[in-house]
């Protein structure tokens, strides 16, 4: 993994599924223009189906469902409710989606799963986009934007269980430990405290549904102690870890 990867933590721990799928109920879809027969336009709801569409001169060409840890997945969370993108406007996406265009209308073997490597690199894409452009509102996405905050989010999502004050945090960004803070308020939405917390038991609650020790989860993130894991467990899901696992 390349130093400070923004995107390559959170496709580890949240499942990136794309499911080509021919009508509604859809979340994401390409759209061609009627005329020329080119691909025109993405449009992605991160968190919902897509509402029902009035084209003009464009046809759908590409349709699917897509997941990526829905609500829990702090980065798709914070992305805009609708997300609409000139094709031609960025070569990368133009480049992926052509591919999707040549595979799907030459149906040939092993179409399915070449479909789904696809969707899933046009996701990586999208999401690559939405980093590099930011957005004007508070939240993961704008703090992954700032060159000097996402090098202290990536330190956070990628070792959870180190002991991170703000002044180590602030170490990584390269800026004061007063300047981190007011800057991560300001960007992200929360302090980066409260921010590394949740972080901790998004991962913690994965990890107990999968079956994992509960003094085991406690050490990995930090907690020391099952009884500090589930204190901590209690006030951010109203419930004690043994209770949040999944029975079988």
């Amino acid at each position: 993994m390349s130093e400070f990867d923004r995107l390559s933590s959170l496709i580890h721990r949240f499942s990136l599924q794309v499911t080509p799928v021919p009508g509604a109920p859809v979340n994401l879809i390409i759209l061609q223009d009627i005329q020329t027969g080119q691909p025109s336009q993405i449009i992605l709801s991160p968190l919902s189906s897509l509402p029902k569409l009035k084209l003009e001169g464009e046809c759908v060409m590409f349709s699917a469902r897509t997941t990526w840890g829905g609500g829990d997945n702090p980065l798709f969370a914070t992305l805009p409710e609708i997300i609409k993108i000139n094709i031609q406007a960025d070569s990368d996406l133009a480049m992926v989606v052509r591919l999707l265009k040549t595979e799907s209308e030459a149906q040939r073997c092993g179409m399915g799963g070449v479909l789904n490597r696809l969707g899933e690199v046009l996701m990586i894409s999208v999401l690559r986009q939405q980093i590099e452009m930011g957005t004007s509102m508070p939240g993961l996405l704008n703090g992954l934007a700032d060159s000097r905050l996402s090098k202290a989010i990536v330190c956070m999502h990628e070792t959870p269980g180190k002991l991170w004050n703000n002044e180590s945090l602030a170490g990584m960004a390269g800026l004061s430990t007063s300047r981190f803070t007011q800057l991560f308020n300001q960007r992200v939405g929360q302090t980066a405290q409260s921010y590394l917390r949740h972080w901790r038991m998004i991962l913690a609650s994965q990890d107990i549904e999968r079956g994992d020790r509960i003094q085991a989860i406690a050490i990995r993130y930090g907690y020391g102690s099952s009884e500090a894991l589930g204190r901590a467990f209690q006030r951010q899901f109203g419930t004690h870890p043994i209770a949040h696992r999944k029975t079988p």
